[in-house]
């Protein structure tokens, strides 16, 4: 376990156990005050300092400035990276286990450590829906990363916490955050790599700083040639176990880092590729001009073949085909949207919800552009697997977004009772209970 304490104490701690004076420890090289100074706290020795002062007390010097003798500290390391892939490949409640775990052990021993661990934590936590628990720990992370900037960075604290709080319907202090984030991230230039793909992702959802998630999606692009190489990442994984259990911990750190650097470069394809398709959803919901339009269009197609790749991201690709099917009605292709809605049931099998509900929606544009076969029949449907949806998950912005695109469907099938209902729905989606006969669902609520 690691020594409890500070430099200072473990320094003393040794010398005493040693039967040494201060002026026998400091020798020839250093001063008796100095190592006085040490020893309370008031100094920090240099590296050449903490290398003399180890070698005279008989220890090494990783435990003499972090606590932990070199294996405790690698087989710490190789506990992130278990972490690590749980959250990212595995089980997340696992995940925030194992961090708490380091939590414990590292405590302020190894404050990088656990720095690192506490954030994964907190990555676990959003990971699993525990959004408030996230949103505390994130809270947290952020005062220590201001009162000590050399164990956090802030951006991407704000970036998690903006995404947190926009979850959560605290669509003020999201805005804020989301604010804080883009003006950090333009004062750095920075546009390529997760931190700024995870910031385009929130300023789409959110549908502000479009400009610079256009600039994030022109740097990064979206990968042609991706793979999934969830069974690579297995094999490393299990095979960095393996030398963990073979009392090789320096092979298996090796391992395991091998296993997250191969998930990489699919974890940022399927996040940039949210990103295209909700920036192609918004440049396709308004009066665009054609070179816009077309770069969304093809955004969009690229997107979805990229989630089409990996057998895990099925919803995802599904919503994505809703999308696509958006943009084929928009440029008057009935019969491409209407395969994609097939295409988009199909993915989904046996799922129900909301995006079960677009592609109905989508089957009722078809019919309505086309004055062909019945449209109630589909809105219903809609409207049924919306409710079904919301009962079991509670209310969203998506939600919000396809019960208003129903409502203005029922409006021009001329049903005006059924398209007041699904307003006031979208309403309620967004957290808004709206009571008036006849009232409309303002834009900026549910796009």
């Amino acid at each position: 376990m690691p020594s409890q304490g500070s430099i200072g104490d473990r320094v003393r701690g040794l010398r005493l156990s040693r039967r040494m004076s201060q002026a026998q420890l400091a020798g020839p090289d250093l001063s008796d005050s100095y190592v006085s100074l040490i020893e309370s706290g008031k100094r920090t020795p240099t590296p050449v300092v903490a290398r003399l002062l180890a070698e005279r007390l008989g220890c090494t010097t990783e435990y003499l400035l972090h606590g932990i003798e070199p294996r405790q500290r690698i087989d710490t390391e190789l506990g992130l990276r278990h972490a690590e892939l749980e959250l990212y490949h595995g089980d997340p409640a696992v995940a925030a286990e194992r961090f708490g775990e380091i939590i414990k052990a590292a405590d302020e021993d190894n404050v990088m450590l656990a720095a690192q661990a506490r954030l994964g934590r907190a990555r676990a936590l959003e990971r699993q829906g525990k959004v408030g628990r996230a949103v505390e720990a994130y809270e947290r992370l952020r005062k220590e990363a201001a009162a000590h900037p050399e164990r956090l960075a802030d951006l991407p604290l704000a970036v998690a916490l903006c995404r947190c709080y926009q979850r959560a319907g605290d669509l003020l202090r999201a805005k804020d955050l989301g604010a804080h984030a883009l003006a950090q991230a333009e004062k750095l230039s920075l546009v390529h790599g997760d931190v700024a793909v995870e910031l385009a992702a929130i300023l789409a959802e959110t549908e502000t700083g479009l400009p610079y998630v256009e600039r994030v999606l022109d740097a990064v692009g979206l990968p042609h040639d991706v793979v999934d190489r969830t069974n690579e990442i297995r094999a490393l994984w299990d095979a960095s176990v393996k030398a963990a259990e073979g009392d090789d911990s320096a092979l298996a750190v090796i391992l395991a880092d091998d296993a997250l650097a191969a998930g990489r470069p699919g974890r940022l394809a399927v996040r940039t590729s949210q990103v295209a398709l909700q920036w192609a959803r918004i440049v396709t919901a308004r009066p665009t001009v054609n070179e816009e339009f077309e770069r969304a269009a093809e955004l969009a197609e690229q997107a979805t073949d990229v989630l089409g790749v990996f057998p895990a991201e099925r919803l995802e690709h599904a919503r994505g085909l809703t999308v696509l099917a958006h943009v084929k009605l928009r440029a008057g292709d009935h019969a491409a949207a209407h395969e994609l809605a097939d295409r988009t049931l199909e993915r989904l099998g046996d799922t129900q919800g909301v995006i079960a509900a677009s592609a109905h929606l989508i089957y009722a544009h078809v019919a309505l552009a086309r004055s062909e076969g019945e449209v109630v029949p589909l809105l219903m449907k809609a409207q049924e697997l919306l409710q079904g949806a919301q009962a079991t998950s509670g209310p969203d912005r998506e939600a919000a977004r396809v019960w208003r695109e129903l409502g203005d469907l029922w409006g021009r099938s001329g049903s005006r009772h059924e398209q007041f209902s699904a307003y006031r729905r979208a309403l309620e989606a967004v957290g808004i209970r709206a009571n008036m006969p006849g009232t409309t669902t303002p834009a900026v609520l549910t796009h």
